[in-house]
């Protein structure tokens, strides 16, 4: 009979269990098929550096480019300031110089001639004042700039000598001689200053206008890099851009990918469970029947013998009287634990008279085995459940108070059961030491979740190190029509 037993325990396997290794093997090649080329990263990673570079290379430039033009506009500026400066007092000091000349040669009071003769006077520090001009004239003279500079000294020096020839002339000299001099001399000298002047001023004028053109043209090639660095970079940013939305339409391919096989994982790990949870079902069924059937009727038969033992030895074999009521007594404990195991492993109240009842029984078993005192409270508990539905609930009661006395060391424990119109309520409340339910996760917790998922409902459990524990569920009553019980599964 046990031979018998143990051969059905280990004939109850999932067949899964050996399909799994084939379809592993598949998946993890496919996976392994589908991973990113390292090679497509690293052309999007150079490309993008690149573009970036070609960007900050594109923006330097343009900048130090900029900046240039900047410099050489101020320059062009400065220079044509400064000449402009230097021609505006060379023109003042000699249009001055003249001035006093001609008032010199139509004076005709000798006191006048007399304190021109004085070198501190305004003619001689004007015509010093034209020739420091000239001198301070920028440099970076150009050739036809220096020659007419050359003719401008050349003018104030003659202007000088003839000035100074004119100082020895008495008033009656002066007079004869003053004015033709003027319209000979000094007139057209001024006039040829003043020519002169403009010939620099306009040579400075087409040197700021050639300075504009060399920024305009320089301008013109910034232009033109800009626009070829932007076609550049738009160019490759689309290339990348391309790139980059291949790359993420084959990522997006293999997440999806990844997430079927990841359903489908878990879909076939919740098949698994729920197949070994009915296997596990079906097991405990078959035990407890050949623990009640054929271990029973062994010791019921033991029993009769050891009675029909007793009575064929007679009552003065006082000794033989007292093994026989040893083996009665051993039998009754033998039978009354093996029924007790019985109905631990399958209640058969639970098949005849309903879940209250059965869940009754075990709470008194486990307050009169314990320390723990349980407290069962149903209300409106319908006795037309359905199998899975009173077998879960069970389940469930038990598992929970096996814990609380076990782990918790609850001294009190209390199951409320109460049925509305489309669920049933169950909640389980102790006061042992607690734990943490999310790093606390035995095959207890697991089963009990397990069971309560696979009907469509849903588990709850509330505790903390110290305090008390509260397992609440909530599952359909209608949802379990559907459900076929363990031992049609199996």
């Amino acid at each position: 009979m046990e031979s018998d037993l143990f051969q059905r325990m280990n004939s109850v396997q999932d067949p899964t269990l050996s399909e799994e290794s084939p379809t592993v093997s598949k998946d993890e090649s496919k996976l392994d098929q589908s991973r990113p080329d390292r090679g497509l990263r690293l052309i999007l990673l150079l490309g993008f550096g690149g573009l970036l570079a070609l960007l900050l290379y594109s923006g330097a430039n343009a900048l130090h480019t900029l900046r240039d033009l900047h410099d050489a506009e101020d320059a062009a500026r400065t220079r044509t300031l400064d000449r402009g400066r230097v021609l505006s007092t060379v023109i003042l000091s000699t249009n001055s110089y003249s001035d006093h000349m001609e008032a010199y040669l139509l004076s005709v009071n000798p006191e006048e001639g007399a304190s021109a003769i004085n070198p501190d006077d305004d003619a001689t520090r004007q015509a010093e004042a034209a020739r420091q001009a000239i001198q301070k004239y920028p440099s970076d003279r150009s050739d036809e700039e220096a020659a007419l500079l050359a003719q401008l000294q050349n003018y104030i020096i003659e202007e000088d000598r003839a000035f100074r020839s004119a100082i020895a002339w008495n008033a009656e000299e002066r007079r004869l001689r003053g004015q033709d001099m003027i319209a000979r001399e000094i007139l057209p000298r001024r006039q040829g200053i003043v020519t002169i002047a403009e010939k620099i001023e306009l040579l400075n004028n087409q040197e700021t206008i050639a300075a504009k053109q060399a920024n305009y043209v320089e301008f013109g090639r910034l232009q033109n890099n800009l626009s070829e660095f932007l076609i550049l970079a738009l160019t490759s940013g689309f290339l990348l851009a391309v790139v980059s939305a291949i790359y993420i339409l084959r990522l997006e391919r293999q997440a999806r990918f990844r997430y079927a096989e990841l359903v489908n994982s878990r879909t076939e790990l919740q098949q698994l469970s729920a197949r070994l949870v009915d296997a596990q079902e079906t097991e405990r069924r078959a035990i407890s029947r050949e623990l009640h059937d054929e271990v029973g009727q062994a010791l019921g038969l033991l029993l009769m013998d050891a009675g029909r033992l007793s009575n064929r030895i007679g009552p003065s074999d006082e000794a033989g009287q007292e093994i026989v009521r040893s083996i009665k007594t051993v039998a009754e404990r033998t039978v009354q634990t093996v029924r007790n195991m019985a109905l631990l492993l399958r209640p058969s109240m639970l098949d005849d008279l309903g879940l209250v009842p059965a869940v009754e029984w075990y709470a008194r078993e486990m307050s009169r085995r314990g320390e723990t005192e349980v407290e069962v409270r149903a209300e409106s508990i319908s006795d037309t459940l359905s199998d899975p539905l009173k077998l879960c609930v069970y389940r469930m009661v038990q598992e929970s108070l096996n814990n609380a006395n076990r782990h918790a060391h609850a001294k009190n424990v209390i199951v409320e059961l109460k049925q509305s119109a489309n669920s049933i309520s169950v909640r389980i409340e102790d006061d042992g030491s607690g734990f943490d339910p999310k790093r606390t996760r035995g095959m207890g917790l697991l089963g009990m979740e397990e069971r309560v998922k696979r009907l469509g409902g849903t588990i709850t459990i509330e505790s903390r190190p110290g305090t008390r524990t509260i397992i609440r569920a909530e599952l359909p009553v209608d949802a379990t029509a559907s459900a076929p019980p363990p031992a049609a599964q199996a």
